[in-house]
């Protein structure tokens, strides 16, 4: 009997603790973003749609090392390596992503793929508005995603062939 007792005095004190919090929460004032008349204020942690970094330089950082494409958990990243020569310097390395593709129809957002990135090529953005009625337009391509080149910066060298040669 005093076990009985003290069972249902613990589970009122649970009760009590409880609607206390909600309580208080009902009598805190209410958190509103005025979105979309006003941009949102996201957490420095917020994980956004991909954006591929350039160096100092304006060069690509990714050197297609296809790390970020084997963390991947649900396989969304598609690569495909070409050689840099010394006509077309696109990257810092020796190779760059000729096509890199991430498919949102399967990224789940967990952040593998930046942190396996040795150059810190790939990393989340602040971008959140990606939903589609049409899934072909979800998955992104490197010119989607690439850093457009800042002022001051150089573009990367590619000399095409001339229009004289055959």
């Amino acid at each position: 009997m005093a076990n009985t007792i003290q069972e249902i005095l613990g589970t009122a004190a649970s009760l009590a603790k409880g609607m206390g919090i909600t309580f208080k929460e009902m009598m805190s004032p209410t958190v509103t973003d005025e979105y979309p008349d006003a941009p949102p204020e996201f957490q420095e942690r917020f994980r956004g749609v991909h954006v591929l970094q350039r160096d100092i330089h304006g060069m690509e950082k990714c050197v297609a090392c296809f790390l970020c494409a084997a963390a991947c958990p649900s396989n969304c990243i598609y690569i495909e390596a070409a050689e840099n020569t010394e006509k077309a310097r696109i990257s810092g390395g020796e190779r760059y992503a000729a096509v890199y593709n991430i498919d949102y129809n399967r990224c789940i957002f967990c952040g593998y793929c930046v942190e396996a990135c040795p150059t810190d090529a790939i990393t989340h953005g602040h971008g959140f508005e990606a939903a589609s009625y049409n899934t072909s337009t979800l998955v992104k391509r490197k010119e989607d995603m690439l850093v457009a080149i800042a002022p001051g910066m150089t573009p990367p060298v590619v000399e095409t062939a001339s229009a004289g040669a055959h």
